[in-house]
């Protein structure tokens, strides 16, 4: 069987596909889905997601989120969220933050959010794609999903069946983690998704007395890495440590930072 590249209208399979394509549910439409995915876990990539999705909402979109991170979900607590979601006729409600961004994820199903779901890889895509078709979103701008890290089964599932729009891929300053990174814009351009670019989180901190910019995982060669491998950079995001705190307390609609908002610019096409 030949290797699928996502363009089904010079498939030879075409019509007669193994690949499900998801299915929004009638009650719902979606203008834009963009995913967010890092090569590893660790590096920002559900802050990232949470921050713009609260930007986009701010601006007056209608923003929704799939927390397609099903054994690492963290969107629920970014923003306060502790209700369960609840399903009728045949749909799933998502549950909404303060400012009215709707959110999906694994934990909004769990009785005790400290559980953790031991499935095997095929049962975790279907819970993913069962995200995207049958919770009533009703009428989104934008879909954010908030990818598992790395290049597993999950990815693969909604890069093949989930129509993808953009992708936003998060990496740290660190060597390392620019060769796992390789590894997302690689699989990316196999599946033909179009990637917006690379945000570098953690990129600095700003030292609170003289205002100088300290490399505290060393020096970034994003700029190298960006020439060699053909993609933008969307923005370097400082370390700021009351941000992690307001993440942790589930007040992550409180944050700014203005990097973000040239990201949005570039979301929106401006």
């Amino acid at each position: 069987m030949a290797e699928c590249n996502h363009d089904c209208s010079n498939c030879a399979s075409s019509g007669n596909c193994s690949i499900q394509k998801a299915k929004l549910n009638e009650r719902s439409s979606i203008k834009k889905v963009i995913a967010v995915l890092s090569g590893k876990g660790g590096v920002g990539k559900s802050f990232i997601t949470s921050l713009l999705a609260v930007y986009l909402r701010n601006k007056g979109h209608n923003v929704g989120i799939l927390d397609a991170d099903v054994t690492g979900p963290s969107i629920p607590k970014a923003f306060g969220v502790k209700e369960k979601a609840y399903g009728e006729d045949s749909l799933i409600y998502p549950l909404e933050t303060k400012s009215g961004i709707k959110i999906m994820s694994a934990n909004c199903l769990l009785e005790d959010e400290s559980e953790p779901i031991v499935w095997r890889g095929t049962l975790l895509s279907n819970l993913v794609k069962q995200f995207y078709e049958d919770v009533l979103w009703e009428d989104l701008d934008y879909l954010l999903i908030d990818m598992p890290p790395g290049t597993g089964d999950i990815a693969l599932t909604i890069f093949q069946s989930i129509p993808i729009d953009d992708l936003i891929i998060v990496t740290s300053p660190q060597d390392l983690v620019s060769l796992v990174v390789t590894k997302a814009l690689k699989m990316a351009k196999m599946m033909n998704i179009n990637i917006l670019g690379v945000i570098e989180n953690m990129s600095y901190l700003v030292c609170p007395d003289c205002g100088k910019h300290i490399s505290v995982f060393g020096e970034s060669h994003l700029d190298e890495f960006a020439k060699n491998m053909d993609f933008d950079i969307l923005a370097r995001l400082p370390i700021v440590s009351e941000n992690t705190s307001l993440m942790d307390s589930g007040r992550i609609e409180e944050i700014r930072l203005k990097e973000i908002e040239d990201v949005i610019r570039k979301i929106e096409g401006e």
